[in-house]
Formats: structure tokens, sequence, C-alpha cells
């Protein structure tokens, strides 16, 4: 058995190149020799998304509060509220993050494909997120 204790592990700011606004990062559970999934609790400020990005095994989201917004490419906008599960299967081309006026923290779940959990893409731009 391993516990990994609440506040044991250093908070992180979501780095710029794949994050547009204020985004935090707490990491809960890393790949390791056995086991090859990643999770990690993020926060996004109001307006603040992740870039276009893919997961070569998918990716669950866990809403856990605030209100939020996801989109698969040629997809809907989606809200997402506390609760919510949200499964992109994958190389599914996606972003998410918190409404333009309301933060939203959610759980991301995660496995590694050779060493790899994320291909990042370009940037969610304003159009894109407001839907226009």
């Amino acid at each position: 058995m391993e516990i990994t204790r609440a506040g044991s592990q250093p908070s992180a700011k979501g780095p710029e190149d794949w994050f547009t606004g204020t985004v935090r990062i707490d990491p809960l559970f890393a790949a390791n020799d056995a086991r090859r999934g990643s999770s990690s609790a993020v926060t996004f400020e109001p307006g603040a998304r992740t870039a276009w990005h893919t997961h070569p095994l998918g990716q669950t989201l866990i809403v856990t509060s605030g209100f939020g917004l996801a989109q698969r490419e040629g997809g809907p906008i989606e809200e997402i509220r506390p609760g919510d599960v949200v499964w992109f299967p994958p190389n599914e081309r996606h972003w998410h993050g918190a409404s333009a006026t309301t933060a939203m923290t959610h759980i991301a779940i995660q496995e590694a494909l050779d060493g790899k959990v994320v291909d990042w893409e370009e940037k969610v731009s304003d159009e894109e997120y407001s839907g226009k």
C-alpha cells in the first residue's frame, strides 16, 4: 500500500505553452513501474483553458467544482459541472477549461504509452473558446 499525503506534493503553474490563463496543477499520483496511469487535480480560473491536445490512451476528467467547458474537434462546446465524468477516447483532439465567469477544477486521469501521456498542439483561440 502507498499513501500520498495531501499537501505532500507541490502545486505547479500550468505552462503557458499548453494553457491560456491561470491554471494550477496539483499532482495526485504518477506513473511508475507498477502502473502506467497518472492523475492531477487541475484548477482553471475563469476563462482559462488547455490548448488543443490528444492522449495516446485517452483521458478521463472528473469535475469536482465550478463550471467548465469541454470540446472535441468537430463537436459542440459542452458545459461540464461537479460530478460530471468526461471521457476522451485515444487520440481524440480536444480542449477543456473553465467558463468565462467561473473557475473549474477537475481530476484528470490518463495513461502513458511508451512514456507519453499527451501530445500538445496549438492554443484554443478566443473565437474557438467563445464558440464564434
